[in-house]
């Protein structure tokens, strides 16, 4: 290349989003609490590759799904000729993972993951090319009450997060005999109205009618409304494990409502299908899905085992948060060191280790291209880190083996300074730090970023 010639930047690719570090401690808050509240109810994390075989996932979520048809990143391995596949949900991975592993041979599991998905979508607001789930999976668990613990541990985190104006909407697909008389009367019904189904209706009429109760298109809604429901053709043991789900719910005044329209496309969910979904997020309204999937370890050639599970898309929930919580930026560090001269410099280094040492976060102002700064310039970045103190080692703290602690934080930081011998500065600043600390967990609010040591 032609040293005059100046390089070409390359870009992201569309829809795979950087996560810079403003938004970082958002994240952090989310995952933090994602995983306390899921351990407090006996969830163990599992993490599955990014990568896994195409057939999985063309078996799992069946070969005329929007998903595999248009949307997966499938590849052929040029090494060995495998067909990959990135994968576009988490459900698959973890089954697989089960089976392989025996991981439900001694007895049920509650199994969680988090970690990044990916579909050639169209992107737009909450919904990405390289999107982030959380997710739930109860393994060898039949009875309705799993499927009302999954949900109520879904309500438990948005109170912890700080959100409002998220509902419940639940409803049954029942067991698949069931689910076969819904479908052959669908589409009968379906058959006597083809002059108002759309193109994709009647692409989905023979192969997947269920999805067409999904229509966003407002000329098909009356139609769709009248089409038979589901919950007219379950059986005595589906509506009891229904009535059940209801009955927990109600009992922990959980609120919910029945949506018949709400279906699943695949044929391995049964019975108990739920989303919590808002309107303050346009299009993109569903945040968490979830539903009891009993044939999948099945279809994946394991022994049967009844299961449920959810995932929740980590984007759309913290633009929520966003919407809903009081975020304040955090601070950087709790100490941000200022210094001049060699022997500043110095001391400022091992102090800045005794510090970290004693559980504290430090940021030591280090020199750029153009130089070290001004104490004028190094105090603008101190109070630019959000710190609650700076310390200041000059020349003449370092001949005579002190520093100068600033509060940066106080109502009057003019005259908020002292000066304290070097080899105190630590338990003078653990001290201080810890009171502030203290004061504010008095008032804790969730949705509040505290740093904890």
């Amino acid at each position: 290349m032609s040293e005059n010639k100046k390089a070409e930047k390359i870009a992201g690719i569309k829809g795979m989003n950087d996560l810079l570090p403003d938004d970082a401690p958002l994240w952090e808050l989310f995952e933090n609490t994602v995983q306390s509240v899921l351990k407090s109810y006996g969830f163990q994390q599992i993490r599955t590759p990014i990568v896994e075989s195409t057939p999985l996932f063309a078996r799992g979520l069946g070969a005329v799904t929007d998903v595999v048809e248009k949307e997966m990143y499938s590849f052929e391995d040029s090494m060995n000729g495998d067909k990959l596949t990135l994968r576009p949900e988490g459900t698959a991975g973890v089954v697989r993972a089960a089976i392989e592993h025996n991981l439900v041979y001694d007895g049920p599991r509650r199994l969680w993951y988090t970690g990044p998905m990916f579909r050639h979508e169209r992107p737009q607001r909450g919904r990405y090319r390289q999107f982030h789930q959380v997710g739930a999976e109860a393994l060898g668990f039949s009875g309705p009450d799993i499927d009302a613990e999954l949900i109520m541990m879904c309500q438990r985190l948005w109170d912890d997060l700080g959100l409002q104006n998220v509902r419940l909407e639940l409803n049954s697909i029942g067991d698949a005999a069931e689910r076969a008389q819904h479908r052959a009367a669908l589409v009968t019904y379906f058959e006597q109205h083809l002059d108002i189904l759309d193109a994709e209706a009647q692409r989905r009429l023979h192969t997947n009618p269920l999805r067409i109760l999904d229509t966003k298109n407002p000329a098909m809604q009356e139609m769709v409304n009248g089409a038979p429901k589901l919950l007219d053709y379950l059986g005595e043991e589906s509506l009891a494990h229904f009535e059940g789900v209801q009955k927990i719910l109600r009992h922990n005044s959980i609120p919910f409502t029945i949506n018949t329209r709400l279906v699943r496309g695949l044929d391995y969910y049964n019975r108990t299908v739920f989303e919590w979904v808002t309107d303050e997020l346009g299009a993109q309204g569903t945040v968490c899905a979830g539903g009891r999937y009993d044939s999948l370890f099945g279809i994946f050639g394991g022994k049967p085992t009844p299961s449920c599970g959810f995932a929740m898309g980590i984007e759309r929930l913290l633009e929520l948060m966003k919407i809903n919580g009081d975020l304040h930026k955090p601070a950087l560090c709790d100490v941000y060191l200022v210094h001049q001269g060699d022997a500043g410099q110095v001391q400022s280094m091992v102090l800045g280790e005794r510090l970290r040492d004693a559980g504290l976060d430090v940021v030591l102002h280090c020199a750029t291209a153009a130089g070290a700064g001004s104490f004028k310039s190094q105090m603008k970045k101190a109070d630019g880190s959000g710190a609650a103190y700076a310390v200041i080692i000059g020349e003449d703290e370092a001949s005579n083996n002190t520093v100068s602690i600033k509060a940066m934080r106080a109502d009057d930081v003019e005259n908020n300074q002292v000066n304290v011998p070097f080899d105190t500065a630590v338990d003078y600043l653990v001290d201080q730090i810890a009171g502030v600390e203290d004061a504010d967990h008095c008032c804790d609010d969730p949705t509040h970023i505290h740093i904890h040591h």
